[in-house]
């Protein structure tokens, strides 16, 4: 440990993402990148930026951005944020709005970055059991608490929480916040934003990452009370007053006019995951009822490290957690047809070893 650093860098575990390899012609089914490309608008509207764009800094408040988003979502534009990314919005959210002395709460089984955010602001947390069936259960987060994080659907298991279960859930813990990360739900879910009329504890985070397939640009965004947003901005601008760029501020813009493209993308990925679920059930395996734009799956016989390491060799990747609950298990994106027709010729051959 280096002498120079500060206390809390040596305890930290920092968040350990997918695989980016730099092999060409792999696979790569571990990330949940989209498999189809962004809007042609986003990359006609890049191509046509000068230099002066470039020169001078960007709007610190997303002005023009944020408006966008509030009139898709039926808010104003006091009650969005935006940052780069979704994971950026909800560490800002950990600071802002989880420092209580209670702990804060969030499933077992979730998205690994949560705990990461925790230890580094020092927050304390108690991760909450899904059910055998992997599902979220309101009733057994305590109702007083020092807020609540829950991505829907879930990562990494792709099940979804109805918004019956979220409003239970909001109401049993009306004296804290509740975030509600919202990566996947253009996959087969209906968001929580029109609860933020309803209750002023809920904080509903999305990204351009998966469904507008722009994870390379960072633009991720939070909705709720002005009172909620604005606590956001006031962190924010205690560190960093320009945070998004103006071409992703740009591009951004023009992927949310593009509505046309968004609904085709995410069509194909939904009925492309049907067939895998399909197919990968028809060879012996379990499959969560996934509404994200990947399946989370285990065999009836081969070990998940096995197929993990086939797959590899065969210049396929997918995810394989080494966790509680889930190591037996693969999460597996949603590819495109080819792609996914060549992840199912290679665990035949390996289950045919068998």
């Amino acid at each position: 440990m280096s002498r120079y650093w500060s206390d809390v860098v040596g305890a930290l575990t920092p968040y350990t993402p997918g695989e980016q390899p730099r092999e060409p012609n792999l696979i790569k089914l571990n990330t949940n990148e989209s498999p189809y490309p962004p809007s042609p608008r986003v990359l006609e509207i890049i191509r046509g930026m000068q230099a002066d764009d470039l020169r001078r800094y960007p709007d610190p408040e997303s002005a023009v951005l944020r408006q966008a988003i509030a009139k898709r979502f039926g808010l104003t534009s006091d009650q969005v944020f935006v940052g780069n990314g979704s994971d950026e919005v909800i560490a800002l959210a950990f600071m802002a709005l989880f420092q209580h002395p209670r702990p804060i709460c969030f499933p077992d089984v979730s998205y690994s970055f949560y705990p990461v955010w925790a230890d580094l602001y020092g927050i304390s947390y108690d991760t909450v059991a899904v059910t055998a069936e992997f599902t979220i259960d309101p009733e057994s987060y305590p109702a007083r608490n020092g807020g609540v994080i829950v991505p829907n659907p879930n990562a990494p298991t792709g099940v979804l929480m109805t918004l019956s279960a979220i409003r239970t859930l909001l109401r049993r813990c009306q004296d804290s916040v509740v975030i509600i990360d919202e990566a996947y739900i253009d996959y087969g879910g209906e968001s929580a934003v029109r609860l933020i009329a309803e209750y002023d504890n809920l904080l509903v985070v999305q990204t351009l990452s998966k469904s507008r397939a722009l994870a390379g640009l960072r633009v991720g965004w939070a909705m709720g009370s002005g009172r909620l947003v604005e606590a956001l901005g006031r962190v924010k601008n205690s560190f960093n007053s320009y945070p998004v760029d103006f071409v992703a501020q740009t591009a951004a813009l023009a992927a949310l006019e593009d509505e046309a493209h968004f609904t085709d993308s995410c069509q194909r990925v939904i009925e492309s995951r049907e067939r895998l679920s399909a197919a990968l059930e028809a060879m012996g395996f379990e499959v969560l009822p996934s509404r994200a734009n990947f399946v989370l799956t285990r065999h009836a016989r081969v070990p998940a490290g096995e197929l993990f390491t086939a797959l590899r060799e065969r210049a396929i990747i997918v995810r394989y957690f080494e966790r509680p609950r889930i190591r037996n298990y693969l999460r597996i994106t949603v590819g495109t047809p080819e792609q996914i027709e060549l992840l199912l010729a290679a665990l035949k051959d390996r289950i045919g070893c068998e």
